[in-house]
């Protein structure tokens, strides 16, 4: 199935696409959110990923939050999704600049679910990793979870077979293809004690991570989404402190929720971004605040 053409001058501009759509009509038990920008190669090995998830996860939906890519990311969808069995969304905005906080929001409001997992097309997910969010979710919270980062040769090197037989999941394997030895890729263990274990002795606190985290929908709609004024730098921090100003907690489970987290080029990073970024969280902090008038459209 051909997308049609996006192209437009208007800023505003957003298209919603059904690739894959859902053919019974039932609510899938969890939606996931993918954020990406003309990284065609690394999100088709994320979608991979997503077809090789357990039954354990039940029904499930990706939406994918594409902050303007050029047609080589249409490309790859046209030529992949016939091969792919779960339902599939596809939201593009016009590129005008780093927009993800914009069009992760409209994702949010295009899954049709009750609990979301927002991830970047970076991030390949371990087969248990939807059943892991399902698993853990409770309510008034939302989980935390974290990723084992890749060297670029490693994550050039990671093909379909690897991804859909494991065994890019396999330390050894990794090891052997260079990944470095660390304390962290603990996060790889397949022992559900030991990631419980690791999970409640981390000094590390429970933050809303761009690449792995999620909640319940009611929640992100009751806080306003994301803070659409807001570039690369602490974005998706500044929503979970206002989800814990809300009275929902953060829950650790980053050694639980498995993802591997693909290099990449960042030329979207600057440090004027990054200084109005502290200066809306540390407003965020000083009052407190809930809700953001930045964030979904007025109109939903």
């Amino acid at each position: 199935m051909t997308v049609p053409d996006y192209t437009t001058s208007d800023p505003q501009a957003v298209v919603v696409y059904d690739y894959i759509p859902e053919i019974s009509g039932t609510k899938p038990e969890i939606s996931v959110v993918v954020s990406t920008y003309n990284q065609p190669e690394w999100l088709e090995k994320v979608l991979w990923g997503y077809e090789v998830q357990s039954e354990s996860c039940g029904r499930f939906e990706v939406v994918i939050a594409d902050d303007g890519s050029d047609e080589r990311t249409r490309q790859m969808l046209d030529r992949m999704t016939p091969h792919l069995t779960f339902p599939l969304r596809y939201v593009w905005q016009t590129d005008t600049g780093f927009r993800k906080c914009r069009i992760v929001n409209r994702g949010i409001l295009a899954t049709r679910s009750e609990y979301i997992v927002v991830t970047d097309g970076d991030c390949i997910p371990r087969s248990d990793f939807l059943a892991t969010h399902l698993r853990l979710r409770r309510p008034g919270c939302f989980l935390s979870g974290g990723a084992v980062r890749l060297p670029m040769e490693l994550s050039r090197l990671i093909g379909k077979e690897d991804i859909l037989t494991g065994r890019c999941f396999d330390r050894d394997w990794l090891k052997e293809h260079g990944l470095k030895k660390s304390f962290r890729n603990n996060k790889l263990t397949t022992s559900t004690g030991w990631a419980a274990f690791l999970n409640a002795v981390t000094p590390a606190g429970a933050t809303w991570n761009g690449g792995n985290a999620s909640g319940w929908k009611s929640d992100l709609l009751r806080i306003g989404g994301y803070d659409e004024r807001m570039e690369y730098g602490g974005e998706d921090r500044e929503l979970g402190e206002r989800l814990m100003n809300a009275g929902i907690k953060g829950r650790q489970v980053r050694y639980s929720a498995v993802l591997l987290h693909l290099e990449h080029g960042r030329g979207y990073v600057h440090e004027e971004a990054w200084e109005r970024n502290r200066a809306i969280r540390k407003e965020t902090a000083r009052t407190k605040s809930v809700w953001t008038s930045y964030g979904f459209p007025k109109e939903e």
